[in-house]
């Protein structure tokens, strides 16, 4: 038995422009979208007027938010708190509003040259109170392995699951970050953390330079990954990211061509392995 796995993206890639976004999605035939952002603004930076208009766009042309690609928890550790909560009350908030289940999150920057076990006490006490938050919105939170955060490498994204320990905060596995830290995504990573992936990036990488390309021509076994996937019948999202043309901490840009070919790449390994889409 299988499950069928829904194809989804950080449409902003794509172009600033929500209306491009949204009619190249329909080319290749996705019909959802990880919301990052619009008309050159984060998805937390928008008005209430924007959302109405991108929910408008999209309920126009069929296609649903899978994931609120929010920037919770990508700030120094050592950052005022506060503020930060008060975003994570507007991601819940815009989560409710499109009818979301998951919003992305990460687990914090460590400072430039500190040991990361140093905050582990600070990281996991602020990620407990996003999860218990996430709990009472009835939303789950998808902790995504990120380059120099707590929860970078296989190990501590263990930590902080275990720590929070609720069925609110579960995983978003990404291959090409794993590369990036210098780990082996499937021999390293996923046999400690597939219990709680629910949802998956799709880029790859090379571990010769950390430079990001289309699934299955880098070091970050997608293949494999997808195959994983298929045989415990993953019925959840895969969300392409290319990062083809740059990507930075906070976003990433492709332009419609690249992201054609990021789409194009996913959609061949799926037919290597012979698993449907929708």
């Amino acid at each position: 038995m299988t499950g069928m796995m829904t194809l989804t993206a950080f449409a902003d890639e794509i172009s600033e422009d929500l209306e491009e976004q949204l009619d190249v999605l329909l080319e290749e035939d996705i019909h959802h979208l990880e919301f990052r952002g619009a008309w050159g603004k984060n998805v937390l930076r928008l008005t209430d007027g924007e959302l109405a208009r991108a929910q408008h766009s999209m309920r126009e042309r069929g296609i649903r938010v899978s994931a609120i690609g929010s920037p919770i928890g990508k700030i120094l550790i050592t950052d005022e708190w506060g503020p930060h909560l008060r975003e994570f009350s507007r991601a819940l908030e815009i989560a409710q509003r499109f009818d979301v289940s998951y919003i992305r999150v990460f687990s914090f920057f460590i400072p430039q040259g500190e040991r990361a076990a140093k905050y582990r006490s600070a990281v996991l006490e602020r990620m407990q109170e996003l999860t218990e938050r996430a709990q009472d919105a009835h939303v789950v939170l998808l902790h995504e392995n990120e380059k120099l955060i707590y929860g970078d490498v296989p190990l501590r994204c263990l930590d902080v699951l275990e720590h929070c320990g609720s069925p609110f905060l579960r995983a978003a596995f990404d291959p090409a970050n794993f590369v990036q830290c210098e780990v082996r995504s499937m021999q390293e990573a996923w046999p400690l953390l597939s219990p709680y992936v629910v949802y998956a990036h799709i880029k790859d990488a090379l571990f010769a330079d950390g430079r990001v390309v289309p699934a299955g021509q880098g070091d970050g076994e997608v293949k494999a990954f997808l195959q994983a996937l298929r045989d415990r019948a993953y019925s959840g999202y895969l969300s392409i990211e290319p990062h083809l043309s740059s990507g930075s901490a906070f976003s990433g840009f492709s332009g419609p061509a690249l992201f054609h070919e990021a789409v194009q790449a996913l959609k061949g390994l799926l037919g290597e392995i012979g698993e449907e889409w929708c």
